[in-house]
């Protein structure tokens, strides 16, 4: 196997883990386009130089020009169209490591091009879930990357899916695990920042402290293995070693487990079906270890809930979740909204909206739009 890949987000959590699976195996993958949003130029300069890519693309047009004049031979293009194009290009595989809906384009094009779309923007899904399931032209187009599905994804070849009887979303807790809602009432970004297993970007890792990280991989796991909602549960598992599990009909429940380590499900996303060898730590059973699992606390923690609530509304209503959190999130790192307010003020925009009858990529746009807009309004009503 020799695969071309196009990655985007590179300059992310995401990214540069799997840039150094990619340097573990330069025989088997060639990095042809990177794609980043462009706030570290020299952080996408390096990674060009180190892997020679024909092509990048950067968000911010601003600093296309420096970066273009840093690699000489190298086509370099910016804004929006130009990160489209670099999952466009054509590549056997396009891991989509965006952050946010602004990911939904691209994951779109990826796949309208005839790419394996490596996902690890769940957001992407979740906006405009009908439309990338429609945009798909084969069964195995999709492979995520999300350590939770991709879990789901190794268990699930244990048994055809009409063998499945539920899904098991495995969740750290984050950082707040355990506390009860009174005692979240004062927390600071910082506190929400301090996942105890993963290292993760900002917005994922205060996504986690919320829950709404994993509302998203439910209704993401809803979505890609076509199983119910009410077919998927979640639970608490600190020690992020059995990453998600499979229940089928005879009884069986079959696990993945492995070190919290991005690389293997990253490494899978490039790889599917086979597997690269030694892209991450592995569990030592010589030594006495112990993993614990515990119900989820819903009052503590609603966010699934009400993804659960979204998901049975209307195909858009997960969109207006997912942007209306994306502002609340900004809103709380930037002092303007407590913590309980991101779930709260998410629910308060998701039971007001709508829905048109089709969904289109301009309903999503919409639906998103007016999702930022109400939170917007919400959260700037709270301060007068």
């Amino acid at each position: 196997m020799s695969r071309t890949v196009s990655l985007l987000g590179s300059t992310g959590s995401i990214g540069t883990q799997a840039l150094d699976v990619v340097a573990r195996h330069s025989d088997r993958l060639d990095v042809v386009a990177l794609a980043a949003g462009g706030a570290d130029p020299d952080a996408i300069i390096a990674q060009a130089r180190a892997h020679r890519p024909r092509y990048v693309a950067v968000a911010r047009e601003e600093v296309a020009p420096r970066i273009a004049e840093a690699l000489p031979g190298v086509e370099v293009r910016g804004g929006a169209d130009a990160v489209v194009e670099a999952a466009r290009i054509g590549a056997d595989v396009v891991l989509n490591g965006m952050t946010g809906s602004v990911g939904l384009r691209p994951t779109l094009a990826a796949l309208e091009a005839g790419s394996t779309l490596a996902l690890a923007n769940k957001e992407s899904l979740v906006a405009g879930g009908a439309l990338v399931l429609a945009a798909k032209q084969r069964e195995d187009q999709i492979v995520p990357v999300d350590s939770e599905h991709s879990a789901l994804a190794q268990s699930l070849r244990s048994g055809t899916h009409g063998e499945v009887r539920r899904l098991v979303v495995t969740a750290s807790g984050g950082a707040f695990r355990g506390r009860s809602r009174a005692s979240l009432a004062d927390v600071t970004p910082a506190d929400a920042l301090a996942h105890p297993n993963w290292d993760m970007g900002p917005v994922v890792t205060i996504n986690s402290a919320s829950m709404v990280n994993k509302a998203l991989e439910v209704a993401e796991a809803h979505l890609l293995f076509d199983i119910p909602m009410d077919r998927i549960d979640v639970v608490v598992h600190p020690q992020s070693i059995v990453h998600s599990m499979v229940e089928f009909v005879d009884g069986a429940t079959i696990a993945q487990a492995s070190p919290p380590d991005m690389r293997l499900p990253i490494a899978l996303g490039l790889s599917w079906p086979e597997r690269l060898a030694d892209v991450s730590p592995r569990l030592d059973w010589t030594e006495a270890t112990a993993w614990t699992f515990e119900p989820l606390d819903e009052d503590a923690f609603p966010a699934i809930r009400l993804m659960r609530d979204a998901v049975a509304a209307s195909a858009l209503h997960p969109a207006v979740y997912n942007a209306a959190n994306e502002e609340c999130v900004q809103a709380f790192v930037d002092g303007a909204l407590p913590f309980l307010g991101i779930v709260d003020t998410v629910r308060r925009v998701v039971e007001e909206y709508e829905a048109p009858t089709s969904v289109t990529l301009d309903a999503v746009d919409e639906a998103e739009g007016w999702a930022r807009d109400r939170a917007r309004a919400v959260i700037a009503g709270m301060g007068e």
